[in-house]
């Protein structure tokens, strides 16, 4: 790989990612962002942002309480503090669950790191920095608009931007935000997404046609995450993961009858939501990034509902099977992001259609796989070098 060290010489790149989403994909896709721009010698900085709440910023939070994503995001929030509330036995082991998280960010984020409390010091430190990087997760989703944070508003017009898989989250930029949007989005000289969709709006918005790049995660293949983050299997036998986010029993219910099927074990990693009280054989509640990675890793059979859960299972060359967590015509849907990875990667198959045995059964060709996915690879390290070779 390209070391382009010498292009950031007389300055440093400041990184914009999340950090501090107690989320499996959030993280790992953090990670392995880091770890892509270590292997090209960049010269870099995470930045933090964190919000501090004066009469200027609420005014101009206001509008933020027509956004419908922002309540549907503070209700999931509110059902899950409210179960939590209605079973104390859960809290200690959801304080379990964060403190692993904890740990990982300590182990394993060692890129020195800048936090910035307000918007008017992250506006004036962001002039040390010879250029910005924006990356991958739901950094656009309409709900963070108003931060100007990932979207870097804050940075000069005249500093390099570059943004490397971001994604909007849902299908379609709310008719309200659509001017704003498209002011951002003509700021950044360098857009990729990581779904189709998100080309599409940045097409819409701007005229520009920009490439669909993969996840950072996608960088690296299984071999690669078990060389990066090494992990005693957690269970011995053979056995179903689930690792489902919504809250359907109907999803849950195809699981168990796949454990009837198969005689074995389910294995799943709850979302402290009702469904997963009496879910499963084996609930892993506490497990930190490292353990997810290594669940999917030593699993037989795989169920989620999850974009990174649907990731590692392709990296792993994993039997899965991938339930929609939304209905299609819910204008809030994420489930663009697996449409885009299964479709690009030739695994439309791997959907859930009706009958979780045959699905999951179905044989899998991962050497053509293999063959779309270093294909991706090598185009989306392209942009990349192309991006960083921009910044003088």
């Amino acid at each position: 790989m390209q070391n382009v060290n010498g292009y950031l010489k007389h300055g440093t790149l400041g990184v914009c990612i999340e950090l501090r989403n107690n989320n499996y994909g959030s993280m790992l896709q953090s990670y392995a962002t880091q770890m892509l721009l270590s292997q090209y010698g960049i010269k870099y900085e995470l930045i933090e942002y964190r919000k501090k709440y004066t009469p200027k910023f609420i005014f101009k939070s206001i509008p933020r309480i027509f956004n419908h994503v922002i309540w549907e995001d503070k209700f999931a929030d509110f059902k899950k503090k409210s179960f939590l509330k209605k079973h104390p036995e859960l809290r200690n082991v959801a304080r379990q669950r964060k403190t692993a998280f904890s740990k990982f960010r300590q182990q394993y984020f060692t890129a020195p790191m800048a936090v910035y409390t307000g918007y008017d010091s992250l506006v004036a430190n962001s002039k040390k920095y010879s250029a910005f990087f924006t990356g991958s997760d739901q950094l656009w989703t309409p709900a963070g608009l108003p931060t100007n944070f990932y979207n870097l508003m804050f940075a000069d017009n005249d500093k390099i931007k570059i943004s490397y898989a971001s994604s909007f989250g849902v299908k379609q930029i709310p008719w309200y935000q659509r001017r704003r949007t498209k002011n951002y989005l003509q700021r950044i000289q360098f857009i990729s997404c990581r779904e189709n969709s998100g080309s599409q709006i940045v097409k819409e918005l701007t005229g520009r046609s920009i490439p669909v790049v993969i996840d950072p995660t996608l960088h690296f293949t299984g071999e690669q995450w078990n060389e990066m983050l090494p992990c005693e299997p957690l269970i011995k036998e053979k056995y179903i993961l689930s690792y489902i986010l919504g809250p359907d029993e109907k999803a849950r219910a195809e699981v168990t009858s796949l454990k009837d099927r198969t005689g074995l074990k389910i294995i799943s990693i709850p979302q402290f939501l009702a469904p997963d009280l009496k879910f499963g054989d084996i609930s892993v509640k506490n497990a930190g990034p490292a353990e997810f990675v290594d669940l999917i890793h030593n699993a037989e059979f795989v169920c989620t509902d999850s974009f990174h859960g649907t990731v590692f299972s392709i990296l792993f060359k994993k039997k899965f099977v991938v339930f929609n967590r939304y209905k299609d015509s819910y204008g809030a849907s994420k489930n663009t992001r697996i449409d885009s990875l299964c479709n690009n990667l030739g695994l439309q198959e791997r959907r859930f259609s009706g009958n979780i045995y045959t699905d999951m059964i179905a044989s899998i060709d991962y050497k053509k796989v293999d063959s779309h996915l270093f294909n991706m690879r090598d185009f989306s390290k392209k942009y990349l070098e192309d991006a960083f070779n921009a910044v003088v």
